[in-house]
C-alpha cells in the first residue's frame, strides 16, 4: 500500500517539471508604402485567414478596415496619410490574438513639393516590432498555481492509499 503511494508521489513530482504545450500569438510589422502584418502563432505557424481589424487614430471605436490574412498570415493595408497617430491592427483567429500600435506620422514639414506641383506625404516606418504576449505571473497568480497542484498530488494519493472497499 505503501508502495503504491510512494509511486504515485515519485510519478506526480516527475511529471511537475514538464513544459506545457500551449501557444500565444505574435504579430510583426513593417511599413514601406503600405503597412504590412505578420501574425503567426509563437510556434511559427502562420495565422491563416484570420479576422483583422484596423482602427484609424481618430475613430478608435470603429473599424476602418476589415479582412482576413492571406495562407501566410500577411495582411497588408495602406494607412490615410492625413490621418496621423497611433493606428491599431487587431488579428484574431479561434480564441487567439493580439494588437499591434502603429505610428505614422502625416505630411512631412510644411509638406514637400515633389516638382510635379503635388505635396509628398511620408511614413517613418519602425524596423520591426514584434508583440508577443506576457508569460510573467504575478505572486499571487504562482502561489495559487503551486497550491493547486499540490491539493491535486494530495487527492490523488489520498484516492490511491484508501484501498479497496
Amino acid at each position: 500500500m505503501r508502495l503504491k503511494l510512494a509511486l504515485v508521489l515519485a510519478l506526480g513530482l516527475a511529471g511537475y517539471g514538464l513544459p506545457v504545450l500551449a501557444h500565444g500569438v505574435v504579430l510583426e510589422h513593417r511599413q514601406v508604402s503600405s503597412v504590412e502584418v505578420l501574425a503567426q502563432f509563437d510556434t511559427g505557424e502562420p495565422m491563416a485567414n484570420a479576422q483583422v481589424l484596423v482602427y484609424a487614430p481618430d475613430e478608435p471605436n470603429e473599424a476602418w478596415q476589415q479582412g482576413t490574412t492571406d495562407d501566410q498570415g500577411r495582411f497588408s493595408f495602406v494607412p490615410d496619410a492625413d490621418q496621423p497617430g497611433s493606428w491599431e491592427v487587431m488579428v484574431r483567429q479561434a480564441g487567439h490574438g493580439a494588437i499591434a500600435t502603429i505610428p505614422v506620422s502625416g505630411s512631412s514639414e510644411a509638406g514637400a513639393d515633389n516638382g510635379a506641383g503635388e505635396t509628398a506625404t511620408t511614413t517613418e516606418p519602425p524596423a520591426s516590432s514584434a508583440i508577443s504576449p506576457s508569460t510573467n505571473l504575478s505572486p499571487v497568480q504562482r502561489g495559487i498555481t503551486i497550491g493547486s497542484v499540490i491539493w491535486g498530488f494530495i487527492g490523488t494519493a489520498l484516492f490511491f492509499a484508501r484501498g479497496k472497499r
